[in-house]
């Protein structure tokens, strides 16, 4: 419980640094340099002004200085990153890599959801670490993680490609690649699945209620995101289902 208890809190403290890293991607800030400061009025936060959850709970969701409302992605994203350093420490998963390759989808989860665009400043990293740990990892069929890399960029830049940018952009054809790499094969096919079954489901939710129509843009990534972390904590377990199911 105690190692449970440590990465819970070492994730709200990497969840509150990722919320920074969203914020100041869109704004140019640097994110080492600058302070972290009221989006509105520009006020300098204090320490204890940053603790995750906490400080959000205590000043009611408002900025100390302007009163202005903090936006509920904060205290939202120090959670979810909470609980995903839990599962990824109850799953026995590589720790250092699977925490940085979950910590980069999150960043990219949040901001193509706010944003409708997926920064190259973040999925090439994940490109690149995802890489190095397959190549370094004999344990790793190679030549089927590739293969995974590129028949998922393919078949997502060929939508790409077909539709001219209306259903895909062309930083989910660089996500469906890094989801090759990272989940190799056959777990590839399940976060696939699960992002399309996903985002299908959503999409007609969201038409149902009138929040969007046929023609609205709907940012793919975060679906990605999605069926990437349950094709890395649940991958094998639905494709022995799945197979169990012929067998």
């Amino acid at each position: 419980m105690f190692y449970y208890a440590w990465i819970f809190l070492f994730g709200l403290i990497v969840g509150s640094f990722l919320n920074a890293v969203i914020y100041r991607l869109d704004s140019g800030e640097s994110i080492v340099k600058s302070r972290s400061h009221c989006p509105k009025c520009g006020h300098v936060l204090a320490w204890y002004e940053l603790v995750p959850i906490f400080s959000f709970v205590i000043q009611g969701g408002k900025c100390r200085e302007c009163k202005s409302n903090i936006s509920w992605q904060y205290p939202l994203v120090e959670l979810a990153t909470a609980i995903l350093f839990v599962l990824v420490l109850h799953h026995n998963l590589p720790l250092l890599y699977t925490l940085t390759i979950s910590s980069l989808l999150i960043v990219i989860f949040v901001y193509d959801l706010k944003h409708y665009i997926i920064p190259d400043k973040i999925i090439y990293p994940a490109i690149l670490v995802s890489g190095i740990f397959v190549w370094q990892h004999t344990t790793y069929n190679i030549q089927y993680t590739i293969y995974a890399a590129i028949g998922a960029s393919v078949f997502f830049a060929a939508m790409f490609f077909a539709s001219r940018g209306k259903w895909m952009g062309f930083g989910d054809v660089k996500l469906a690649f890094f989801m090759g790499l990272f989940l190799g094969w056959p777990d590839i096919l399940v976060g696939l699945f699960a992002a399309f079954m996903l985002g299908g489901i959503i999409g007609m939710g969201l038409i149902a209620y009138g929040k969007k129509t046929m023609k609205s843009q709907v940012p793919f990534g975060p679906f990605l995101v999605t069926g990437t972390f349950i094709a890395m904590f649940l991958g094998d377990k639905i494709t022995e289902w799945y197979l169990s199911l012929f067998i």
